[in-house]
């Protein structure tokens, strides 16, 4: 099996000022960034939001520019569908505005993934899980079913991948039963091994209720 990229973005290690800022910081930039300007939506300050993500992507992260453009390449067919429509309906800038807006955002929030370790990111959302305990949320369940995520999508992405790839070199790229069954049968022995993981290790199991404590 290729390797695949995590669910959360690829990490890339370094020591930038952007690296050692700590979770909090960074995840509230990017909310407050992303925020404003989806409401106030004025081209000074998408044009200005661009700049400021440019910069930390090249001089607050030090990364290199391919990371400033690549994960807009999945999006690009999005973007020009949605610019052109804009381009018809409201005109130019309206277009313009729209694309810049929803490219601040992704761009901002890929630069945190690329600042942040995975496994620090998980302890972040596990955290604002927290608060949440008393309505009866399991915030280690949470972050278990997070991990699984994370870990679990890039594989069956990938094993769509091989399977496609296998299935060409055998000339039956337009098979249906060449692509689907292996790729359901490798998604069943995936789930199998994870859970027999999972019980091996006492995990994903729901908790007993304790003895009554004594008055």
């Amino acid at each position: 099996m290729r390797g695949h990229a995590s669910l959360l973005g690829t990490y890339v290690e370094g020591t930038s000022p952007l690296h050692r800022l700590p979770l909090w910081l960074k995840g509230l930039t990017v909310l407050v960034l992303s925020t404003s300007v989806l409401l106030v939506n004025t081209p000074v300050l998408t044009a200005g939001a661009l700049t400021v993500t440019a910069a930390g992507y090249l001089v607050g992260a030090r990364l290199k520019p391919i990371h400033l453009w690549r994960p807009l390449a999945p999006v690009w067919p999005m973007l020009v569908i949605l610019g052109g429509y804009q381009v018809i309906v409201n005109g130019p800038e309206p277009a313009l505005q729209l694309v810049g807006n929803i490219t601040v955002c992704l761009l901002a929030a890929r630069l945190l993934t690329l600042t942040t370790e995975g496994q620090l990111l998980l302890d972040g959302l596990v955290a604002l899980a927290v608060p949440f305990r008393r309505l009866g949320a399991d915030p280690e369940r949470f972050g278990l079913t997070l991990a699984l995520m994370t870990r679990s999508l890039p594989y069956l992405v990938g094993s769509v991948a091989d399977v496609r790839d296998a299935a060409r070199a055998r000339g039956l790229e337009r098979s249906p039963r060449a692509l689907v069954i292996p790729v359901v049968i490798g998604a069943v022995a995936y789930a199998h091994q994870t859970g027999e993981a999972l019980a091996a290790r006492g995990l994903g199991e729901p908790r007993e209720p304790g003895p009554p404590s004594a008055s």
